[in-house]
């Protein structure tokens, strides 16, 4: 069963052009899990979403968006 959720930025433009999608686990327990143990999200182009996604640490992720979200 997949327990992903791959989702489009709300600022997405209908066309689709210049958008991102975020892939994070439904529940920690299904999170990806690295040499660090700490649990990681997925980011992709979705205009190419066969392209392999980069893979960052969750909290990283959280750090990035909370800072946007201040500027």
């Amino acid at each position: 069963m997949n327990t992903t959720f791959w989702f489009k930025s709300s600022y997405s433009h209908e066309s689709g052009d210049a958008c991102i999608e975020v892939c994070q686990p439904k529940s920690s327990q299904h999170a990806e899990k690295f040499e660090d143990s700490r649990p990681h999200i997925r980011i992709r182009d979705s205009k190419n979403p066969a392209l392999h996604p980069l893979t960052i640490p969750a909290p990283s992720w959280a750090a990035f968006v909370a800072a946007l979200r201040t500027s």
